[in-house]
Formats: C-alpha cells, structure tokens, sequence
C-alpha cells in the first residue's frame, strides 16, 4: 500500500504541477480514488449517510407505493445505461417527501435521493429523467469519492482501506449530510455529470433536453421560489453551462423521443400538484 500510496502522490504532483491539464487531473483523481476507496467502502458512506440523514435530519419519506414505483421505474433504464460506465454499483433510491424543496443528490454507494418538491417543479418526465441521469453521472465518475481525497489526504484514506481507523467513514459521513461540502461539486465535475446525464437519458429515449430546461426553468424561478435555490446551491447552473450541454447534445447526435407530460401528470396530482 506504500508503494502504491508513493505512486499517486508522484501523478498527482506530475499532473498537478507539470501540465497542468484538466483532463489529465481528472483521470489522475479517478484513479486515486478508485484505489483508496473501494466499492465496498462507498456503500457503507452510503449507508452511514442515511442513518444520518433519517436520525439528525428527520427525512420522511413517501409512503405511497405508486409514486416510489413510479420513480424507479423512470430511473431504471438511466441506471442500467450507468451501470455500463461503472459496474458494481448497486443503486437505491428514496423519495424524500417534502414539496416546498425542489433537490436531489447522490451520496457514496449509490444511493440517490429525490425530493417531491423536484417531482413537482418537473413540466415532464425527461425532466426528472435529465436530474436522475446527472445525480448518476455524479457517482459514476466517483465525485464524492474524488472529494474525500482533496478533503482527507492519502494518508487517511489508505488508513481507511487497511481497515486502521474504521472511524474515518463515520467522520466523512457526518461531514456529509452537515455541511454538504463534499455535495458541492466543482465546475469540471457538474460538466461531466450534465454529459453523463444526456448519454443516459437518450439511452433511455428520453429527450436529452430535459435537462438543459429543467435548468432553465430554475434559473428563470431563482429569487421568486426559495426552494428552488436547494438544488441550485449545490449544482450552480449558468448560461455557459447550458450552452455547453446543448452543445455537447448536438455535436453528439443525442436523441431521445419520449417527454412523458402524460405519465408524470398523475403522479404530480398524487403529491398535491396540477
């Protein structure tokens, strides 16, 4: 582990000082992640979260079969398109219930967490669809785990795969749900997780562009709607962004043909929607 440990510290240097690449950072840091925190070591951030998510921060979650099913039922094409680019994964998802906040983020292992409040600002079903395949994209390309390296060190973070100081997952979980700095993603890691995102989408024939007006319709509602500004303080949108993403869709030849307005109407109605 030494050894290995001695070597990602000289790409990290060499990349972070000799090029000075984007590109070259981001495969560096994927690959240190992947390294120091095994899948397995994920799932149990991932479930270390929840606990602290229902216990300190009270969620509820919906209890009404019809729209969890209905949510996992958008949700499983996406996934399976994501389980392409990173097999292993063993997603779950959970509904929170709470209308007022329009959110949703991806925490370590998999687990991805929707507010009906989102479910509700959504015009149409490619719209979840876009916000689902993004939170995903944010775990395939191991943004949280990326997150804990620039937060924890290598050093810690080897201690933790030698199963030395076991306390480590509880701390990072703790720092998770409270400050939600490791949420917080940087520029390059939203612009992979917004192209992830429209691969996934058209993978599931859905119109990749429910993303882009998702974010639209946020930019437009920000300082009118408080709730909107949830998922906008983690996942900050700007014109550069859509442009980027619009572009990426077209020079991609993404297409997807289904919106689903039909399909999520009902479901709106049944959390108290029109």
């Amino acid at each position: 582990m030494q050894r290995i440990l001695s070597l990602f510290l000289g790409i990290t240097l060499a990349v972070g000082f000799g090029t000075g690449c984007a590109k070259q950072r981001i495969r560096a840091e994927k690959a240190i992640a992947q390294t120091f925190i095994s899948d397995e070591q994920e799932e149990q951030i991932g479930q270390q979260v929840k606990q602290e998510l229902e216990q300190k921060e009270k969620i509820q979650y919906v209890q009404d079969q019809a729209v969890v099913d209905y949510v996992n039922r958008v949700a499983l094409p996406i996934l399976q398109a994501a389980n392409r680019d990173r097999k292993g994964v063993k997603w779950k998802i959970h509904v929170i219930n709470d209308p007022k906040t329009v959110n949703a983020f991806a925490t370590p292992g998999g687990y991805l967490y929707v507010y009906t409040g989102l479910i509700l600002a959504s015009d149409n079903e490619a719209e979840l669809a876009g916000v689902l395949a993004h939170e995903a994209g944010h775990v395939v390309g191991r943004h949280s785990a990326r997150a804990m390296v620039n937060a924890y060190g290598l050093q810690a973070l080897s201690e933790l795969a030698l199963g030395k100081n076991p306390g480590t997952a509880a701390q990072i979980a703790t720092q998770l749900v409270g400050g939600g700095a490791m949420l917080a993603h940087g520029r390059s890691e939203e612009t992979e997780a917004d192209e992830y995102g429209a691969r996934y989408t058209t993978a599931a024939n859905y119109d990749p562009r429910g993303l882009v007006t998702f974010f639209q319709k946020l930019q437009a509602k920000e300082g009118n709607t408080p709730g909107v500004l949830k998922w906008l303080s983690t996942h900050p949108t700007s014109a550069d962004r859509v442009q980027h993403l619009e572009g990426y869709i077209s020079q991609n030849g993404l297409r997807g043909t289904e919106l689903g307005a039909d399909r999520i109407a009902p479901i709106k109605q049944k959390l108290g929607g029109r």
